[in-house]
């Protein structure tokens, strides 16, 4: 089997043709409508219809009274809180409380408005505006829609009343936040202890015991202890050359900025708010036979004591040969002039670097690099995620087609986060057919704009400094650490099987 690099080389000159090429032709305006607000304060707006399946309407008024019609939690919140909500507000859920039962969410009512107001809950990053809207809307989108909004605002304005569970509306399931039908389960064989004030990045080898060539169709790395757990990457070792690099009873060794192997390539992203990879239909992930599999685990400090013993990662096996190989590409993080990184506003002695001054309220970094490499095959991307630390507030990442196909734009942009959250990470899947979702060939551009906010009206820049024990902002530059910065890009990418065979 021919490999495929997903690590292309990447040269630099101006050729962006600026943000109004990436929000021109190529992106339509979505049935959300426009979302238009600040994104270092959150304020961006969400629009109706951008939640599939709902059929929530707007309050409407008694022709007669004036009064505004009645709204009960059996009749009209059940369906969409639990729907909405269940995955995390369940019993023993990665939320502090839950909201099943009307006895459950009555006590948060107004707190429940509250977050949703502010677009603090459901956490979904993607927001379509004016500068980017997406050719596709996005899969399990938990937002309410505006009429499901003011239907919550009546419930809380009305006191929140029970209503009949006699007549209780049917409850759509809730998202699925865990990988269905596990077939295989690998758990990191020695637990660490983090303690001081150092991060450690730590590298467990996994026998996956495969003795054939293995195809997965669904992957989730399960962080054992998320108050440490700052991120975690998973790699195919076909080689085994991890096993020689652990210790006696599967320690992991120290691995800052890589597995130190060859591998063959990227399986799994796991940060804060990530849910299950599963990759189309047809679309599967290639273990070959007698490959490990390497965690790297970015460990960082609390200041207290912590254990981790559970960090896993789970696979689900496809059914026979898929039509397409599935794999997860990074792009990004260019540090340095000759590459892809652009002049900057803060630039030094006229020099592109990634360098974000201490105090500085808006700072964008941008990125345009080209695959130029010829042995790149036709790339349909089907899931797009961005990547920042704590002192990002906003990231965009859009694709310039070298030679647009005729059903294609020049500039297409692919997704934009503008009320940056690290704690909600995840791969953003199109909701569309994979001869659909946008392609990316040799000779094209991925384009990335990366904003900034390192002062301390930015309230995890000022939760990161007081984890560190600093009260002032100081400079960041291109890095692992929680003060570092990066603007990464992840793409979930479908190669045809016959493209690299």
């Amino acid at each position: 089997m021919r490999r495929v690099s997903l690590s292309p080389r990447v040269f630099g000159s101006w050729t962006v043709l600026g943000l109004a090429l990436l929000a021109g032709s190529g992106c339509k305006a979505d049935d959300a409508g426009d979302a238009t607000g600040d994104a270092s304060t959150g304020a961006a707006a969400t629009g109706e219809g951008t939640v599939a399946g709902t059929t929530a309407e707007p309050v409407t008024t008694g022709e007669d009274s004036g009064s505004a019609a009645m709204v009960t939690w059996h009749q009209d919140l059940a369906p969409v809180v639990v729907s909405k909500c269940g995955g995390c507000h369940i019993a023993g859920g990665i939320a502090p409380f839950s909201l099943q039962s009307y006895e459950e969410a009555k006590p948060f009512a107004a707190a429940l408005l509250d977050a949703v107001e502010r677009k603090v809950m459901p956490p979904f990053l993607a927001e379509a505006t004016d500068l980017c809207a997406p050719l596709h809307d996005f899969k399990d989108d938990p937002r309410l829609t505006d009429g499901e909004l003011e239907l919550l605002r009546a419930w809380v304005d009305q006191e929140a009343p029970e209503g009949d569970p006699a007549t209780a509306e049917p409850i759509p399931a809730a998202l699925d936040l865990v990988l269905k039908d596990t077939d295989v389960s690998l758990k990191i064989p020695s637990a660490v202890t983090v303690s001081g004030s150092g991060d450690q990045y730590l590298c467990f080898s996994l026998d996956t015991g495969f003795t054939e060539d293995t195809w997965l169709d669904g992957l989730q790395i399960n962080a054992g202890n998320p108050k440490i757990v700052h991120h975690v990457l998973a790699y195919v070792d076909e080689q085994g050359e991890s096993a020689a690099k652990v210790g006696p009873n599967g320690e992991p060794y120290p691995c800052f900025g890589g597995p130190g192997i060859n591998t063959t390539g990227l399986i799994g992203v796991w940060a804060p708010g990530s849910v299950p990879f599963v990759p189309p239909k047809d679309v599967a992930m290639r273990v070959a036979a007698g490959s490990r599999i390497v965690l790297s685990v970015h460990y960082h400090p609390t200041g207290e004591e912590e254990r981790d013993d559970s960090t896993s990662i789970d696979f689900s096996l496809a059914a026979g040969l898929p039509t397409y190989v599935g794999m997860l590409a990074l792009l990004g993080n260019e540090g340095s002039a000759g590459g892809g990184l652009q002049p900057g506003p803060n630039d030094r002695n006229g020099v592109p670097e990634f360098y974000i001054p201490a105090g500085v309220e808006d700072h964008t970094e941008e990125m345009l690099i080209n695959l130029d490499s010829a042995d790149i095959p036709e790339l349909r991307v089907f899931g797009v995620a961005t990547h920042m630390h704590y002192v990002g507030t906003d990231m965009v990442i859009g694709v310039q087609h070298k030679d647009p196909a005729p059903e294609e734009v020049a500039a297409e942009c692919l997704l934009q986060t503008p009320r940056w959250d690290f704690q909600w990470q995840r791969l953003y899947s199109y909701d569309a057919d994979l001869d659909e979702v946008p392609r990316v060939r040799p000779g094209d551009s991925v384009y990335l704009r990366c904003t900034y906010n390192n002062s301390m009206s930015n309230p995890f820049v000022v939760k990161a400094l007081g984890e560190q024990g600093l009260s002032e902002p100081k400079e960041v530059v291109l890095g692992e650490e929680t003060l570092d910065e990066m603007c990464l890009g992840v793409f979930g990418v479908a190669v045809k099987l016959t493209d690299v065979l």
